[in-house]
Parts: C-alpha cells; sequence; structure tokens
C-alpha cells in the first residue's frame, strides 16, 4: 500500500529501520483505525470538496488561461514530534531576533557593513535596499512582525534554513485553510495526538500590532493587497475576514498631513497599522518605483513621521537573499553572542573570489539561485544540467559574479502523501513563522504550511505545480483550547470600530446589485424572446416589433440585424450567438450582453470577495464558467436544429444561479452601506429596464396583442400573480395596478421606487446626509394615479396613445440614470476628497 521514499531521502513515514511506521505515524494510524484507512477515497474527496465549496485558489502567473486554480491540499499532514518542534522554535526565535537586530543596524549605523561582516554588495548594492529608510526607526522597535522561515528535513535528521522571507510573507491564510480542512478530515487523531493549535497566535499577532501602534488598542488596521490578480490574493481576503481587518488596495488609502488614511463612504478615516502583502518597492510611487499603481503616494513619509506602524517596515529586502545565508553564522556570533541555533545549507555568494573559485567545481551538487530575487534569473539544480549547461552556467558566473549564489543540493525528507489507492513519498519543505507579539518579542506559531514537490521533481514550488499539505506538531502538553472558527469575530475583530466601507468596495457592491439585475433581466428577456420566436403559433407583428425593440435597446442582438418582423429566424440566430461571452462574439465588450453581464458580476465580486460567503462566491463563478461553457458548445455543435433547445437549457441554468445569487445577497449580506448600495444598484436598474420595457411596448402596441400583454407581464416576472389577481383579464387597468402601482409586488415602479427612497433615506444615515436628498430626484408614487395611469387618448391617426403613462416612465428611466451618476459624483470619485471633514 506504500512506496519507500526515494534513496537518499529521509523517509517521515517509517521508523529508523525502514520497515516500520514512526511512532507518530503508529499514533495517526491507530486513532484513525482500519475503518478510516479503508475510507481515505472518501476522506480524499471531501476535502477536496471542501476545498472547492470553500473558494481556495492559487492563481498561476504562468497560466496562459489566466485562470484561478483550485488550492492543491494533500489529505495528510506532515507529523512533529516534540524534540524535533524544540529545534526548530528555538532556531526560528533566535533567527527572527537576529534579522530584527539586522535590519536596526542596516538602516542605522551600518556596522555589519564597516566590520565587513556583511559586503557592501548585498546591502547598498542591493536593488531592494530602501536609502529612504535610513535613520528611521519603526514603531515599537519591531522591524519585522511576520518572518517565515523555509526549513528542509535532511537525511541525518537535522533540520536546516534554506530560505526566508520578510517583505510580505505568503502562507499565514492557507496554512489556516489547511488545518481546518485536514483536520475536519481525522477529527479523532487531531484531538488524540494533542496537536497544538493556531488561533492564539495569530490573536497574539494582532495584540503585539496594537501595542506598538500609535493609537495602541484604539488603532485602525487594514491589510494591504495588490489585488485580485495576486497569486495569494486568496488569502489575503481570508486573513482580512478572520482578523476582522479591512481589505484594501493602494487607491484605497491616501496620505494627508503626514497620516494615513482610508477613503470611506463617510470620508477620510484614520488608518494607524497596515498588514502589508504587497513587496517594499511597489508601496510608495513617490519615492520608490514611480510606475507603481499599487501603492500609496506618501507612506514613507508617514513612516518616517511615526504616525504608522506597518508590519513588515520596508527595506527588508536584502534579507531575503539566499546570499547572505553564508554570512549569517558570524553575524549572529558578533551582534547576538551565539552560535546558529538552527543551520543554514552551506552557502557560497559568488562575488566573493575565494568563494567563486571554490563553487564552481562543485555546480553538479548545488543549487544555482540568483543573488538579487527581483533580477529575474532562473534557479537551476546542478543535477538536472548536462555538462555543457554547467558550462554555461560557470561562464555567466564568472561574467557577472555578483548575481549569483550557489547553495548545497540536500535531499529533502518525504512526506507520505494519498493518490488514490496507495501512500506514495513525495520531497517536502516546510514554511514556518515567526508572529511579533510585543516589542522586540516574537513566537513561532505551531504548525506550518508544508510543500509538496510533485513526484519525482526536485523543487517544491507552488507556482511549478506542487501541492501543500498541513502540519500538526505534537505538544506533549496541555493543547490550546481557542478555537480557530469561534474566536475570530469576538478575539480578532477590532474592538470598538464597526467595519468600514471603502470607497472602492462600495462601488464594486453597486455594480455587483447592476450586473446581477442586468443579467437577470437579459436572461429573461432573451428566454422569452426564444420561446415566442421558436413558437408554433406564429407571432403577431406588434409582439415581434416589441422583441426587436427590447432587444436591441438592452444590446442582445445590434441594431443591423434584421428586425424579427422581416427575418425571424435571422434575428433568433443573432439573438443566440449575441449570449456569449467569447471574445470572438460580434457582441463583445457590450454592457448588457448576457455573457457579458455574467462575466462583469464576476469581476465585481472578485473586488470585494472578502465580504461574501464561500458559497455566494461559489454560485458566482459557476453562473460565469458554466454559461460560458455552455456557449461554447452551442457554438461547437454544427446542428442549428437544436440551436434554440440548447440555449433555452443555459439560459434556464443561468437563469436558477442568479436566484441563488439574489437570495444570497438579500439573506446572507450585512446591511451596511455596502450592502445599502448594493440594493440601490439593483433598483436602479430594475426601474431602468422595467420603464423602458413597458414603453417601448406602448411605442410597439403590443400591449394590444394577448401574447404580447402576456410577455410584457412575463418580463415583469409577474405572470402568476397577474392571473390570480385579474383571472383572464387583459386590460390596461389591471396591467398598470400590478406592474406600475403594486407596492407590494416587487417587479413594479413603485415598489422598486419606494425601496430605492428606503435604502437612500437609511444610507444618509450611515454614510452622508447627502443621500436623502438624491431621493428626492425620483418620482413620488403618492402622486400616481391609477385612472389617469391607464387612461388614453387617440391621436389625429387613430392610434391611441397612453400620454401619461409614457411620461412616467421616461422620468422614471431619467431620474434612475441621474440618480446612478449622482452616486458615483457623491460616493466614488474623490476629486473634492480634500475638502471633505475628517469627522464626517
Amino acid at each position: 500500500m506504500s512506496v519507500p521514499a526515494d534513496p537518499g531521502h529521509l523517509d517521515r513515514l517509517r521508523d529508523a529501520s525502514g520497515h516500520g511506521l514512526s511512532p507518530l505515524w503508529s499514533q495517526f494510524v491507530e486513532h484513525v483505525g482500519t475503518e478510516g484507512l479503508a475510507d481515505l477515497n472518501r476522506r480524499n474527496h471531501n476535502l477536496q470538496r471542501q476545498v472547492r465549496d470553500n473558494g481556495v485558489t492559487y492563481n498561476v502567473y504562468a497560466d496562459a488561461s489566466g485562470q484561478q486554480r483550485p488550492w492543491a491540499l494533500d489529505l495528510f499532514p506532515m507529523l512533529l514530534g516534540t524534540s524535533d518542534w524544540a529545534q526548530i522554535e528555538a532556531g526560528v526565535l533566535q533567527r527572527a531576533k537576529l534579522l530584527n537586530a539586522m535590519m536596526a543596524d542596516l538602516y542605522g549605523p551600518r556596522e555589519l557593513v564597516q566590520r565587513a561582516l556583511l559586503p557592501a554588495a548585498l546591502v547598498q548594492g542591493h536593488p531592494g535596499y530602501l536609502r529612504a529608510m535610513q535613520g528611521v526607526t519603526p514603531a515599537g522597535g519591531t522591524w519585522l512582525h511576520i518572518v517565515a522561515f523555509d526549513l528542509a528535513h535532511g537525511p541525518d535528521g537535522r533540520w536546516w534554513v534554506i530560505g526566508q522571507r520578510t517583505q510580505a510573507p505568503s502562507g499565514l491564510g492557507y496554512l489556516l485553510e489547511n488545518r481546518i480542512a485536514v483536520a475536519r478530515q481525522f477529527p479523532k487523531a487531531f484531538s488524540a495526538m494533542k496537536v497544538q493549535r493556531l488561533a492564539s497566535s495569530y490573536r497574539a499577532l494582532m495584540d503585539g500590532i496594537k501595542s506598538m501602534a500609535p493609537e495602541g488598542q484604539d488603532a485602525r488596521i487594514a491589510l494591504l493587497t495588490p489585488g485580485p490578480y495576486n497569486e495569494t490574493y486568496f488569502e489575503h481576503a481570508y486573513l482580512a475576514r478572520y482578523l476582522g481587518l479591512t481589505l484594501v488596495e493602494g487607491n484605497d488609502l491616501t496620505v494627508r498631513d503626514q497620516r494615513l488614511y482610508l477613503k470611506t463612504l463617510k470620508g477620510l478615516e484614520p488608518v494607524h497599522a497596515l498588514v502589508k502583502r504587497v513587496d517594499d518597492e511597489w508601496l510608495d510611487p513617490l519615492e520608490l518605483r514611480a510606475d507603481s499603481a499599487l501603492g500609496i503616494p506618501g507612506l514613507l513619509q508617514v513612516l518616517r513621521a511615526g504616525n504608522l506602524l506597518l508590519a513588515n517596515a520596508p527595506g527588508s529586502a536584502p534579507l531575503e537573499s539566499s546570499a547572505l545565508l553564508g554570512f549569517l553564522p558570524a553575524i549572529s556570533r558578533h551582534m547576538l553572542g551565539e552560535e546558529l541555533r538552527l543551520p543554514s545549507l552551506p552557502t557560497w555568494w559568488c562575488g566573493e573570489d575565494a568563494a567563486l573559485r571554490e563553487v564552481l567545481p562543485l555546480l553538479k551538487d548545488g543549487v544555482i539561485k540568483p543573488t538579487y530575487p527581483s533580477s529575474g534569473l532562473d534557479t537551476a539544480i546542478g543535477q538536472s544540467l548536462n555538462p555543457r549547461e554547467l558550462d554555461e552556467w560557470a561562464g555567466r558566473m564568472v561574467r557577472h559574479p555578483d548575481d549569483y549564489t550557489v547553495q548545497a543540493w540536500l535531499p529533502l525528507s518525504q512526506t507520505p502523501t494519498w493518490t488514490g489507492d496507495r501512500l506514495l513519498p513525495r520531497s517536502s519543505l516546510l514554511r514556518v513563522f515567526a508572529l511579533a507579539d510585543g516589542p522586540q518579542s516574537w513566537r513561532v506559531l505551531p504548525g506550518g504550511l508544508v510543500r509538496l514537490a510533485p513526484r519525482g521533481q526536485l523543487m517544491a514550488s507552488m507556482q511549478r505545480g506542487g501541492s501543500s499539505a498541513d502540519c500538526w506538531v505534537d505538544t506533549g502538553d496541555e493543547v490550546d483550547t481557542t478555537s480557530l472558527l469561534q474566536s475570530a469575530p469576538s478575539t480578532l475583530a477590532l474592538a470598538h470600530h464597526k467595519r468600514p466601507v471603502t470607497s472602492r468596495a462600495a462601488e464594486n457592491l453597486f455594480w455587483l446589485g447592476r450586473y446581477t439585475e442586468r443579467a437577470e433581466n437579459g436572461i429573461r428577456l432573451a428566454r422569452i424572446a426564444l420561446d415566442h420566436l421558436g413558437g408554433e403559433e406564429p407571432s403577431s407583428r406588434a409582439l415581434l416589433g416589441w422583441l426587436s425593440a427590447i432587444a436591441v435597446e438592452n444590446a442582445l442582438v445590434l441594431p443591423d440585424v434584421p428586425a424579427a418582423e422581416q427575418s425571424v429566424r435571422v434575428f433568433a440566430r443573432a439573438l443566440m450567438a449575441g449570449l456569449s461571452p467569447d471574445p470572438d462574439s460580434a457582441l463583445h465588450g457590450s454592457s448588457f450582453s448576457v455573457g457579458f453581464n455574467l462575466h462583469a458580476l464576476r469581476q465585481a465580486a472578485t473586488q470585494v470577495r472578502d465580504r461574501l460567503s464561500p458559497e455566494h462566491w461559489n454560485l458566482i463563478e459557476h453562473a460565469d464558467t458554466e454559461f460560458a461553457s455552455d456557449c461554447m458548445a452551442m457554438a461547437a455543435d454544427a446542428d442549428a436544429e437544436y440551436a434554440t433547445t440548447e440555449a433555452m437549457a443555459a439560459l434556464q441554468n443561468a437563469s436558477e444561479r442568479l436566484a441563488a445569487i439574489t437570495g444570497a445577497q438579500t439573506d446572507r449580506m450585512v446591511r451596511d452601506s455596502g450592502w445599502r448600495l448594493l440594493s440601490v444598484g439593483r433598483h436602479i436598474e430594475r426601474l431602468i429596464t422595467l420603464s423602458r420595457a413597458l414603453r417601448l411596448a406602448l411605442e410597439h402596441h403590443s400591449l394590444d396583442d394577448p401574447s404580447g400583454f402576456e410577455a410584457v407581464v412575463a418580463l415583469f416576472d409577474s405572470t402568476i400573480t397577474f392571473h390570480a389577481m385579474y383571472q383572464q383579464r387583459r386590460d390596461m387597468v389591471a396591467l398598470v395596478d400590478l406592474l406600475v402601482m403594486d407596492r407590494d409586488n416587487p417587479r413594479s415602479l413603485a415598489w422598486v421606487v419606494q425601496t430605492l427612497r428606503a435604502r437612500l433615506a437609511k444610507l444618509s444615515q450611515s454614510a452622508t446626509p447627502q443621500d436623502a436628498v438624491l431621493a428626492q430626484g425620483l418620482p413620488d408614487p403618492d402622486a400616481w394615479v391609477l385612472t389617469e395611469l391607464s387612461g388614453w387618448e387617440r391621436k389625429e391617426d387613430g392610434q391611441r396613445t397612453h400620454s401619461a403613462l409614457q411620461a412616467l416612465l421616461d422620468d422614471c428611466e431619467a431620474a434612475a440614470a441621474e440618480l446612478s451618476d449622482e452616486i458615483t459624483r457623491l460616493h466614488f470619485s474623490h476629486a473634492d476628497q480634500r475638502r471633505q471633514s475628517l469627522s464626517a
């Protein structure tokens, strides 16, 4: 059932003899039991389903399709005993303290360079060394609040440090998700083996940041992300939600008077601490990279003024250089008076002549790495290179020695993974985190993120197709009982602060509402049109005229397509072709095509993913991908006979998804200012669409035709209600009563207008008073009179006209469009942001 580890690698599954299970794995198997081992496929299926249901993704830059892929997680955890963990914990704490002291020296007296303990080329010569940080003293004297160390377990059982991450270490969110997912598959083993939990470490990090921030316990903390296209964006949103932080992008923040502020619906609100997931060079376009769209102009000046805690402080890129590892033993003796408790792999910086001469003959047994990771140079494993390639690498190193560092090759320990029918060993790296819990004080998170190399490959990298695993640490003592899930809202949320709604989040929520409604209306209209165009009985010219006009108005077909009255078949074909979100579609780029709207809905949701439940996000993602897939299948099917049937099936499936999405928006979201703007967006779109549809029905006289009358009622999604109330009546009084006047019908114009007014009134209490003023521009349903709106006059040509109703419909459509523009000006445009009161 299991395959032994490759020769030369430590086998984590087996004991020293290589025949029996290791003590930890014996315990694990004992607690899982024989029935549990026979049920591994079901557990693995549940695990992968949970990853998909939770929307755990990892973006691969090299993926040509640009699609997010599900997070790769193995069923079995890596198991660490108390002795292994004691060695790791002591070594990581020592290194966190050492790196923090080095940062203070690099941007202070620079004694390490003066004493030749560190070459100047690795400090001032490093492109990530920030001269703008020289002389800065960070809050609490702590430069590094989150430090990650990549550890390898050698064949001799020793742990080695092979790399460290200090700018914006990734993994804290993924390892938490890994822990929750894997522990649920083996609850008995997790409990019986006294696996240490993680929540208290996250809480200590937040408490430590608050204790060092300028505002202390009242500090407002935000998490800075590069945005949804970053490879680890999922964990940014996940951590923000778990820790109770506001997830922000650079354009959500602004600097005023050497202080950092968050742009919210209420105006500018101060930010006192920032946990960054953006690399240093992108943080401030004024002083660092001028082409950065990810940072905040003036951010470094806020730091120098002492008005912000930034975790981690900028300027730590030189500490991430592999070349540094070779100098750390001497630096540790000098700065701490201690030998390193966790050794680094032997490392040679080729910028030193002696090191270069020593390492050139050893390339076959080493790993060639770039000295400066931002240089774009590749990493090469000597064992994978042929003699010609080794000579080429040696030539490059001789010509540009400073750019290269060589590290000894270490066969990684191999941990068991489940393949579906047996256990296969895979090489593993362990990333461990040191978290600051106070001024110049750290604790090690008990566990870590395990990265697994693909079977047969030498490098464990998520970008190169690797996967992950959880890490269980046997405490050998009492387990911290802090709950991962229950503690987050109560103990990690920001005290005394309601979650602010950033202007960017508000704008995306507003358009999330509009695109949801727009997609729903487009789908309903397309289904009605195809149903009538493909029916057994021919439709009247009035109905065909209305269908043509409203389809063109909503960009479901292009204006130059022959109208349905001219050619039902051509019009139907154009309508079905226009559903596709494919770039080659004739309607690609239209803001009303069904496929485009579903994709735009997903894009807006991506920007506010931290505000959506996993179920809500999955519904949106599946609606987009499934409809696109259905459209591709229709395009590939050469049999036109079944085209309408396939199109109707695709529209029906998308309609069901949108009904669930609407339910999630209605019942699963907090009623804050952001949700109110989402609702306002939906109802603005509904008012525009329904007013336009009814106006066109009047213009084309389709209401005089029974099938046209029914089609209009269907577009208002009121067929069942209409016939329950009015039986077989088809007159204007009944239609206006239900579709215009009825305040209990959520698809009537009066209901939409009164809901908009209510949302704006609430918004004025939580956002800006001007929102109440905006409601005054909407028509007042109290002034609407049924007899006037359902009445008609005869024109000179003998045609009947409903001038009062048409005037109201024009007024509703224009007022909704004007309201959209005013909301954009008031909440999403920051041209006059400087004049807003900071206390507003």
